[in-house]
């Protein structure tokens, strides 16, 4: 019998030999080469500026910030190497005792809970080039045996305090957290030099279970294991028995910031720049046969935003709009804005992530109910702060849906490049982007009509019937004024300094839609436009940011600008991968067409829908713009532009119904200009940038003052000046004007409506 055993511990023997051989052999297949060990880099941020190299905001997978090794506290050095790797500096990055117990009590003896054994050196090699499925039937060993390797080789490549300190910024601690720094500032709102001994304890107890041993999740699992660290400390005589004592009865003194996906200034632009970026490196990379990567490879983006306008404009924003939604929850009052949209909030209801969660366990309708309308503690955005109350889910769906939001959006007419840009309210808690979002663009529309028809050759000083009109061939649709007034007539510029319905009306029926339609489009209008006369009046769905496409082009003389928003792109070494070309502008109306529409928007602001800006906000540089305000007030805006800068803002609610219920606060000059009066106020006040509001616009040459000289509104129309006007005064061709205009119908016609015949 014993000879039989001798047989059989001999065969095991070499049966292990052999076995540990084979691994070995496919192990050593996998070991990194020297040359991918000497240039180990952790994955960085790729970091967002302004055009003056501010620095706004990262994208990354792993938030991590490295820190240097003499920036580590020797509490955190000594917490680490009592508790993971006592013989650190001894060993050459295996520690042969462990492995042994490893390679025995786990392979061999088949014991799971034996621990792992591996040195600080090891568990780096198993952060740089993490594990995979791969020979399930004997992994532990081929894993073991590739870090043991790979750990020599760190060690022959690195000092120890640079192992270390790789090891330090590669360790995740939870969260998606990376790095020792970046889990001081998240834990404890400190960073590595000043941290405590007792929060080095805790950070790296961390690192045995990162969820099971959350300080925040788990304080009493946390606090058991931060004593453990320090015991261990205390037993290799990094602090003494005293020390240990006091700091065994500490609590744990958490000082928790949130994390947030995005920092910094242009939360909104940030997001929205991610998906441009990830969409031009994705062709990029196909095409040159790169692989970058946003998250990883630490680009620099160089934007167009001006970091001083971004601030400005975030604050008008914020100025402007806690005051608005004040002013909008005392106009309901104690009116329950849902009573008559009860099928929107029942759908909002069952979209929520509580309604799911309770449907897929099972609750039925009355328990959900239940639920929905009980009251409980809870934090909510208000336009002061954060608040906690009481509140029901149910009544928490319903506040934040009734928040009016906003878009805010400012570019250089003559680059093109985004200047600054804010999409709502506030990013952590409304991320639907207003400057992308279309709603019914209302009366902005209406200075495309009007320029359509000066590039078709209607005189400005064309004087058009106010009259009330039914059009039979669309419906008997008769467009309304918002006066209800339809006396007298207007020449161009009294029209859209009025905003009348009934003129913009006529002028799309005079020069037809198509033609309204096709301008719009090449001003920069991408959404599809219905082939309706109503679009005069803005029943157009576009964005914020078409709308300033096309408001750019009256502001730079009539060309066409493609707006912008990256200058440069370079990688994390400085070689450029993108440089923003100059533009090429090309025309998209006369140059007298651009400046007769811009005096005609000077016009709205002196003396028009927009005067508050003289009035009330007491502005005194050249202004041109147009307010607009869509059906039952849901929308509201302001598009103005000074010599070289075009802004706009947007205001309404998520859902059409959430909005006032008079013309008087619910008007674009009441609910959007402000923002662009509060934006421009900050910058007439700096003396880097009031340059934007004090140059005047280009003057007008004697022929097209001339063009323009005449009466906005007039009561009666003398039909002999008419037809010499419409003939000969404007220098017409007769044939052409017959043709176009049927001139003997509109001799009749005025013969019929006028009373000085």
């Amino acid at each position: 019998m014993l000879k039989y055993a001798k047989y059989i511990i001999s065969l095991f023997i070499i049966a292990t030999i052999l076995f540990t051989v084979v691994v070995y052999s496919i192990a050593i297949r996998h070991i990194p080469s020297d040359k991918e060990l000497t240039n180990i880099k952790n994955a960085i941020a790729s970091e967002v500026y302004t055009s003056d190299s501010v620095l706004i905001g990262k994208f990354y997978f792993e938030n991590r910030t490295n820190v240097a090794y003499e920036d580590i506290s020797i509490h955190i050095l000594n917490a680490l190497i009592s508790t993971e790797d006592i013989r650190f500096f001894e060993h050459e990055g295996i520690d042969q005792k462990s492995l042994l117990r490893v390679l025995f009590k786990t392979i061999l003896m088949g014991d799971r809970s034996a621990g792992g054994g591996s040195t600080i050196t090891q568990q780096l090699a198993k952060n740089l080039f993490p594990r995979k499925e791969r020979y399930p039937f004997a992994r532990m060993l081929f894993y073991k045996i590739k870090e043991a390797v790979v750990a020599h080789k760190l060690e022959q490549n690195y000092s120890k305090e640079e192992i270390i300190t790789l090891y330090l910024n590669t360790i995740p601690f939870g969260e998606n957290i990376y790095g020792i720094e970046t889990a001081a500032k998240r834990f404890f709102s400190t960073n590595t030099q000043e941290i405590k001994v007792q929060e080095a304890a805790t950070l790296i107890g961390l690192l045995k279970a990162n969820h099971t041993y959350n300080p925040r999740l788990f304080p009493g699992n946390s606090i058991k294991r931060r004593n453990v660290v320090l015991s261990q400390m205390a037993k290799y005589n990094y602090i003494s028995e005293d020390k240990l004592d006091s700091l065994l009865e500490l609590p744990i003194d958490l000082k928790y910031q949130k994390p947030s996906s995005l920092k910094g200034s242009g939360l909104y632009f940030q997001q929205y720049l991610k998906g441009q970026l990830l969409e031009w490196l994705e062709s990029e990379n196909k095409s040159k046969g790169t692989e970058y990567n946003l998250f990883t490879d630490g680009l620099k983006i160089y934007t167009s935003i001006n970091y001083q306008m971004q601030v400005y404009a975030e604050e008008a924003v914020a100025e402007h709009m806690a005051a608005l939604q004040n002013e909008f929850r005392r106009h309901w009052n104690k009116q329950d804005i849902w009573n008559e949209n009860s099928a929107t909030l029942n759908k909002l209801v069952k979209q929520s992530t509580r309604y799911k969660a309770l449907k897929s366990k099972g609750a039925s309708e009355s328990e959900i109910e239940t639920v929905f309308n009980k009251p409980l503690k809870m934090e909510i955005y208000s336009a002061s702060g954060v608040k906690e109350v009481m509140m029901s889910p149910l009544d928490s769906i319903k506040y934040y849906n009734a928040f009016l939001q906003t878009g805010f959006l400012v570019v250089d007419p003559f680059s093109g490049n985004v200047l600054a840009w804010v999409g709502g309210v506030d990013y952590n808690y409304f991320q639907y982007d207003h400057v992308l979002s279309k709603r019914q663009v209302g009366s902005i529309f209406k200075p495309i009509v009007y320029a359509t028809a000066l590039e078709e050759g209607i005189d400005p000083c064309e004087y058009i019937s106010n009259e009330k009109v039914v059009y039979t061939e669309y419906e008997d649709w008769s467009p309304s004024n918002a006066d209800d007034n339809y006396e007298g007539y207007y020449s161009m510029q009294g029209g859209l300094t009025h905003s009348v319905n009934t003129i913009a009306v006529k002028l799309i029926m005079e020069v037809g839609v198509d033609r309204v339609i096709r301008f719009a489009e090449k001003s920069g209008i991408k959404s599809e436009i219905p082939k309706e006369p109503s679009i005069a009046l803005g029943s157009v769905e576009a964005s914020l940011y078409e709308m300033l496409n096309v408001y750019t082009c009256f502001a730079n003389g009539g060309n066409k600008v493609t707006l912008s928003n990256v200058l440069s792109i370079k990688t994390e070494n400085g070689e450029s991968l993108y440089q923003k070309e100059p533009e090429v502008n090309s025309s998209v109306m006369k140059n007298t067409t651009s400046k007769i529409i811009t005096t005609m928007l000077q016009s709205v602001v002196d003396s028009g829908t927009a005067r508050s800006l003289r009035g009330v906000y007491g502005f005194n540089f050249d202004i041109a713009g147009k307010t607009g305000t869509t059906q039952s007030h849901a929308d509201g805006w302001f598009v103005g532009y000074t010599s070289n800068l075009v802004a706009g803002a947007w205001v309404g609610g998520e859902y059409p119904f959430i909005h006032f219920r008079n013309i008087t606060q619910g008007q674009g000059a009441h609910t959007a200009l402000p923002i662009w009066a509060k934006f421009m106020n900050k910058l007439q006040k700096d003396k880097e940038l009031n340059s934007y509001v004090k140059e005047e616009f280009e003057e007008l040459d004697a022929e097209l003052q001339g063009m323009l000289d005449c009466d906005a509104f007039i009561e009666h129309k003398n039909v002999f000046k008419s037809i010499w006007d419409e003939v000969w005064g404007r220098k017409r061709n007769l044939k052409d004007t017959i043709r176009r205009k049927n001139i003997f119908e509109k001799v009749k016609k005025i013969f019929k409506k006028n009373n000085d015949k």
